[in-house]
């Protein structure tokens, strides 16, 4: 993988930028000043989904790109309110224990508890498509991460794959030169919101991010297992669901490895504990 750009030189001390978490998978988060790190992710990060009824198959903005219309937000007690565009919000509470219904997240199967009621008919009529949402239990026991890059203890709610994701601002950066020399540059500079990452680092040189193995963000220890490969969902406005040929296009011509192409890191927790914007982001191996 070769990689031409601009590698911003470091002005600040490297250091959290920001922080996102995203309640309903697919659906438009927040980003709260602080958050805890739990071993399957942010908490409260991508704990409810969207099923298709006849094929029991997670939904998302590759198969919808209309779910970037909506947003997600926390509420007390681990509750969420979801809002779109003309409808009046949907408030949820945590489905209390009952039979647990098996789904399939890009081939994993996961038993998860069904909502039901105003939640799925409010998806169903927003979509116009026959949908059901769906909560995640207990992540503890629910959902591996893939062994192949993973230890047998480590957990993932309903991420892709897994706990964390990190993106830096000067690989952004970079790659928003290399889209701006291409024969799509109108469709530049893209956000940072097309690639959905938890955890924002700004203070590095770009595409620094491919040689961590190891890093130390506030006062926690992350492993860096790969690269983030990349989907549709990165061409889709997340304004307005419009979908483009950027950032895919740059992506396979500049930052491609293997079958897959690649922006940010994935990131496995070794313990629990909080970052904050403004946290130093330390490499460690």
């Amino acid at each position: 993988m070769t990689t031409p750009g601009i590698d911003a030189p470091r002005r600040i001390a490297p250091a959290v930028g920001a922080l996102h978490v995203y309640p309903v998978k697919s659906l438009r988060g927040v980003s709260p000043g602080e958050a805890v790190v739990e071993p399957w992710g942010l908490a409260g990060d991508r704990r409810w989904m969207l099923i298709d009824v006849r094929t029991h198959k997670a939904v998302t903005q590759r198969e919808d790109a209309r779910l970037a219309l909506l947003s997600a937000e926390p509420v007390g007690g681990d509750g969420v309110r979801v809002h779109a565009p003309g409808r009046q919000p949907l408030h949820l509470a945590v489905p209390p224990p009952g039979p647990l219904e098996t789904v399939e997240l890009f081939a994993n199967k996961i038993e998860v508890l069904p909502v039901g009621g105003a939640a799925d008919r409010w998806f169903e009529e927003f979509l116009d498509a026959p949908v059901r949402l769906v909560h995640m239990d207990d992540p503890a026991v629910r959902r591996t991460v893939d062994p192949r890059f993973a230890r047998p203890e480590d957990r993932v709610s309903l991420a892709d794959g897994f706990p964390l994701l990190v993106t830096t601002t000067a690989s952004l950066a970079a790659l928003n030169t290399l889209i701006a020399a291409g024969d799509r540059a109108e469709e530049g500079p893209l956000p940072m919101n097309r690639f959905r990452p938890n955890v924002v680092i700004d203070g590095t040189a770009a595409w620094e991010e491919d040689k961590w193995r190891r890093v130390r963000i506030g006062s926690v220890e992350f492993r860096v297992p790969k690269p983030c490969g990349r989907c549709v969902i990165t061409t889709t406005d997340q304004r307005t669901g419009a979908r483009g040929k950027e950032p895919l296009r740059t992506l396979a011509r500049h930052r491609k490895l293997g079958a897959q192409l690649v922006f940010g890191q994935n990131l496995i927790p070794e313990h629990s504990g909080t970052l904050r914007v403004g946290d130093p982001f330390l490499v460690v191996e």
